[in-house]
């Protein structure tokens, strides 16, 4: 399996082979510029232009991509310093490494990398002796798929100072294993045998984002924990994670830990009640929301756009829900409106806490009419034909032909030998109009009940 080294190689200074076995005779001739030879070829002379060749990579692009190349170690250092002197982003993603000594070396060989790519690498190994000296530049490291155990995430982190942003994504984590420092009092009061294999460390301030999808988390207390080590944490993504309630079994107030929090994503978690709503309502600085997918959105009797004015009523802080664009003054006082008239006619019981601040803000609501603005289904219509008439119920949204079928019966003609005209009762002045289009339906004759319909025989 190649380097790291080889494989950059491989892909920025391979040179380029010609054969030159069979190359025909060159010749210079003086009347022509430099860059022109001519080629003998039996009795043709043919020009060839030359364009001299750039001069060989003498280091990689900043963004350096060697993801599924088989690289199971670094290589030559010394080469891999001089050449990778631009390096900030590195993606080693889907390769071969298992040994934390080549990943330290590569990061202390190339000094100025700020984000790291080490998904799907087989580095569950434990980790064996850390630099000597941090590695300060690094800000964002993706461990995606790698499984790593949590006493190698917290001796990372340790040598990762100004981390920013962390991705553990599908690693199978149900628990989280680490715990800060102000945890250590209660785990010592409360202790249970799983809790003993939990390590304290201390907090890392510096990081800011932190991605946990696809972890089969189901316990909101596992979550707090990762609050508790990230206490700044801006932007956290628990998608697909099952989790099953927004209540940690230690504190009621489980918020707290999320003090800096602005964008969190819940899509695909496994609750079921409002009060999860409720309580997201309580991260003062929470911004951005996303909670598609939830058991709670299909056991609901109302449409999207309702359920969305339900959520956004019940969220006062939050600017962008599911995506898409910032919700509008004008859409959050529709909403607000929407909720207060939902719990309007529910019992006291039913009635959520955020019923009675909106109630404060808008007043008691007169219910809304349910207008309809679609016609009437059956009109009452005259038919007349000769001269005999009769009313009779009819289905507006029949086409001409439809009604020529029925009227068969009433008149005895066939509908192919049936004319029919529309007397509008309001303008009989201007005479009736032949309903000559068989697949017009009758609304769109603007049909009201004392219309006329005239039924006349083809000659």
């Amino acid at each position: 399996m190649p380097s790291l080294l080889e494989a950059l190689e491989r892909k920025y200074f391979a040179e380029c082979e010609f054969e030159n076995a069979h190359q025909p005779e060159l010749h210079k001739r003086s009347d022509l510029p430099n860059d022109f030879t001519v080629t003998k070829c039996g009795g043709r002379m043919e020009f060839s232009i030359f364009i001299p060749r750039l001069s060989p990579l003498t280091s990689v692009p900043a963004l350096l991509v060697l993801n599924d190349c088989d690289i199971d170690s670094a290589g030559d250092f010394d080469s891999i310093r001089e050449k990778c002197q631009r390096v900030r982003e590195l993606d080693l993603a889907q390769n071969k490494l298992s040994d934390w000594s080549e990943v330290f070396s590569i990061l202390e060989h190339m000094p100025r990398i700020e984000f790291l790519n080490l998904s799907k690498n087989q580095l569950a190994s434990p980790i064996g002796t850390l630099p000597t000296a941090p590695t300060i530049n690094l800000k964002s490291l993706v461990l995606n798929g790698t499984y790593l155990d949590w006493a190698c995430v917290d001796t990372l982190l340790k040598n990762l100072p100004v981390l920013q942003e962390l991705h553990l994504s599908l690693n199978n984590y149900r628990q989280v294993l680490i715990d800060a420092e102000e945890a250590e009092q209660r785990l010592q009061e409360t202790e249970t045998p799983e809790e003993t294999e939990r390590r304290i460390t201390k907090a890392h301030p510096a990081l800011k984002t932190l991605h946990f999808t696809g972890n089969p988390v189901e316990h909101w207390q596992e979550i707090c924990r990762l609050g508790r080590l990230f206490p700044n944490l801006e932007a956290l993504v628990l998608a697909d994670c099952p989790i099953k309630s927004l209540q940690a079994e230690e504190s009621s107030e489980t918020h707290r830990y999320f003090p800096s929090l602005r964008l969190l994503n819940l899509s695909s978690a496994q609750l079921d009640s409002w009060a999860a709503i409720d309580e997201l309502a309580k991260f003062s600085e929470l911004r951005n929301l996303r909670v598609k997918h939830w058991p709670l959105w299909e056991s609901l009797e109302c449409t999207e756009h309702e359920r969305r004015q339900l959520l956004i009523a019940r969220l006062p802080n939050v600017e962008m829900l599911n995506g898409g664009g910032k919700i509008s003054n004008d859409e959050r006082v529709d909403s607000e409106r929407a909720f207060v008239r939902y719990y309007m006619d529910k019992p006291e019981e039913e009635r959520p806490a955020r019923y009675q601040e909106l109630l404060q803000i808008h007043g008691k609501l007169d219910p809304l009419v349910n207008v309809s603005l679609k016609p009437d289904k059956r009109v009452k219509v005259l038919f007349t034909y000769n001269d005999v008439s009769e009313s009779r119920f009819v289905d507006i949204y029949l086409t001409v032909n439809d009604l020529k079928v029925k009227l068969e019966k009433l008149v005895g003609l066939a509908p192919n030998k049936m004319r029919l005209y529309y007397l509008d009762q309001d303008y009989k002045e201007f005479g009736p109009e032949e309903m000559r289009f068989p697949n017009k339906q009758l609304y769109s004759y603007n049909i009201q009940s004392g219309d006329e319909i005239i039924i006349d025989a083809k000659k």
